[in-house]
This record gives structure tokens, sequence and C-alpha cells, in this order.
């Protein structure tokens, strides 16, 4: 099937960007890690999570990172040999031990337990402690989905976001990502920080010598920061601002659903994993492990109705939705995933671009690593 050619993050300006193609890329990333000490097979998982998002356009959670997990496996924070464990193991639940392991292949097996449980259950959880950081959720919700499952992904991360009518970091950015499959491509993908903006955006947006708006972070005398994203990242970082969640400042335009969707995804993926929570969640390249919490839910649709019905309400519900009238500004109606879907058709034709201070960054980290290849550009 023919897609269109459509980017969700455009290359503004240009000139500022090179092109890669998404397979060498992934090589690239993988040799990195495997250079590491990481087994392949894992390190094919942590660098196909990486460029997913990059493909999806979601520079925050892509390539951009790699620093960051190289980093935290260099600094001993990051457990590369670690051997996950299933440590409760009942019916349509789990729960497993990431043993301070790399976060994206214990997610991957994690999603995988929780769709053979969803088959013989019609609904499972499966919940991951001592985790860390691992990439964009909607990666393992699509998972499920791929399989004909609907796929809920959450987790927790290091508090960055100021909680409604606070003035500093006490909450993580907490997404949650639900997939649901359709009959015809794309699945329906949902997945969203409950911050404002994901921390990773300040940071692509300092690499890339940007301005942010007004709006997504607070200062600890209650001022709302704007200007150069370098100077804003470093008072984040440094525990002078924090994010501010979901929904903006206080209660008039629904920070407090953000606060509170938030809270309850930590005490699903933090409290009840036996992980930890809130304040007491690391950071990748920190003092202390991360001890990050995972959830993920799988949901047979064919325990609750025929595939054929639930396709069939499905399309009519995406239609009726799509008919609807228009907004004179707006360029279309957009179903979640569409952008993301076409932005990958895209990026698999005419290459991932990757702002020149990412790129420069990526290959001086290959370079560091005794990566023997050359990371192409197009």
């Amino acid at each position: 099937m023919e897609y269109e050619y459509y980017e969700r993050e455009k290359p503004v300006p240009p000139e500022d960007y090179v092109r890669v193609d998404h397979v060498m890329l992934r090589d690239y990333v993988t040799s990195i890690f495997e250079r590491l000490g990481v087994f392949k097979w894992n390190a094919e998982v942590v660098a196909d999570v990486l460029v997913t998002a990059d493909l999806f356009g979601i520079s925050s959670h892509g390539v951009q990172r790699v620093r960051r997990y190289v980093d935290g496996i260099r600094s001993g924070n990051v457990d590369i040999h670690a051997e996950p464990k299933i440590i409760i193991d009942r019916g349509a639940i789990a729960v497993i031990d990431a043993c301070n392991g790399l976060g994206q292949p214990v997610s991957v097996r994690a999603m995988e337990l929780a769709i053979k449980k969803a088959h013989d259950y019609g609904v499972s959880l499966v919940l991951v402690r001592r985790s860390n950081h691992f990439g964009i959720a909607g990666y393992y919700s699509l998972k499920a989905a791929e399989r004909g499952y609907i796929g809920v992904t959450m987790t927790n991360s290091v508090n960055l976001v100021a909680y409604t009518n606070t003035i500093e970091r006490i909450i993580g950015t907490n997404p949650i990502a639900v997939a649901v499959p359709k009959l015809e491509p794309p699945p329906i993908l949902f997945d969203t920080a409950t911050s404002v903006v994901p921390v990773g955006k300040i940071e692509i947006y300092a690499k890339q010598g940007k301005k942010i708006p007004s709006g997504w972070v607070i200062d600890r005398k209650g001022n709302i920061l704007h200007g150069d994203a370098a100077p804003i990242l470093k008072k984040i970082k440094t525990h002078e601002a924090a994010l501010l969640p979901l929904g903006g400042l206080g209660e008039e335009h629904g920070g407090h659903k953000g606060s509170g969707l938030s809270f309850v995804i930590d005490i699903i993926s933090g409290v009840l994993s036996g992980a930890a929570w809130g304040l007491h969640v690391g950071y990748t390249v920190g003092k202390k492990p991360s001890n990050v919490g995972h959830a993920f839910i799988a949901i047979d649709i064919e325990a609750f109705m025929s595939r054929e019905e639930f396709n069939d309400r499905i399309n009519r519900y995406v239609m009726e939705i799509k008919s609807s009238k228009k907004h004179p500004k707006a360029d279309r109606i957009w179903i979640p995933g569409e952008k993301a879907w076409l932005t990958m058709e895209t990026r698999k034709k005419i290459g991932i671009p990757l702002h020149k201070n990412v790129y420069k960054e990526l290959t001086d980290i290959g370079m560091e690593v005794g990566v023997e290849t050359t990371l192409k550009t197009l």
C-alpha cells in the first residue's frame, strides 16, 4: 500500500539536519551497545526501540538518548548482564524482577508474557520492578496489537514534574500507551506522557539550539520559564525547575488531571509492582539504581466478541470521527497513531533526519567504544 509523504516532526531548517537510512542507523546503534558488552539480542532490542521512536517522529526518545544509556552502563548503574526473574506467576498476572537490567529487553518479554496470559485468561497484567528507562511506551503496546490484542503499557520515571499546586520535582512524566488493532493499517496508538512535554523534548531542543515556549516549565519560585532550552534544561537537572503536568499550571486548564493520571500510573507501575515511586525513582546515570516500574496489559478481543464484530464496530467509530465537521484551520482529523505511521512509512523511504549535533554525538560515541563501521548519510 502506498502512503503520502508526511513527517509529523519536520527537520527545520533542513540545512541543520542529515538523513540516515533506518536500517543502517539501527545496526550502528546495535554495534555501540554490543561494543559495551551488551548481549546481541538485547542490543538489537534497545536499538530497535530507539530507532522506532525516530521513525515515528518522536526524536525526544530516539537515538539522542544513546548517550544517556551508554553513560548509565559505563557508570555501573545499569547491569547489562542481569537475568530477569519471574517472581510471581499466578493465573492472569505476573511480576518480573528486571534485576537492574536494561528496560527494553525485559519489557518485550513482559508484554510477550502478558499476551500469552491474555490468550489463556482473556485479560492479563504483568508488572516489572527494578528496571530502567524503556524508551517509547507505544513500542510494547504495538507488540500486542500486531498479534491482534489490545495492548496497554505504563511506566513511572524519575521525578521531573511538579504536581498541581507545587513548584518542585515530585512525580514522573509517567507515560501510558494504548494500541488497538484494526483490519487495515495503521493500528490505533495513543501514547502520551502525563507531563506537558517529556524532558527528552527539552533535551533535543537544547541540542538543536532551540527556544521552548511558555507553559512547559516552572521554577522553584513559581515562575513560568521560556526561552533558550539549554539553560532551562540545566535548571531542571539541578532541581531549580520542573516540568508542568499535562494540562499545565493549576486546575483551570486541567493540570490536576495530568497530575492525577501520573499519580495513578505510578501506583500501578511503581507501588503495586514493588518498584520505586515518585521521589524514590532513580536516574539512568545517578548515585542509585533507577528501580523503575512498568505495567503491561493485554486484552484478548475474542474473549469478548468475534473479531469481525469488533473490526466492524471500530471501523464505524473511526469513520464517525473522521466524518465530523472539521475545524476551518485544521489540516485534517487525525486518529491516534496515524501521524506516527505515516512518518514511519515516509522515513523508511527517504531516511531519518538527525540534527547535525545529534549525528555528531552519535558518531563520537561510536568512536569512543570502537565501532568500526561508519554511519553514512544519504
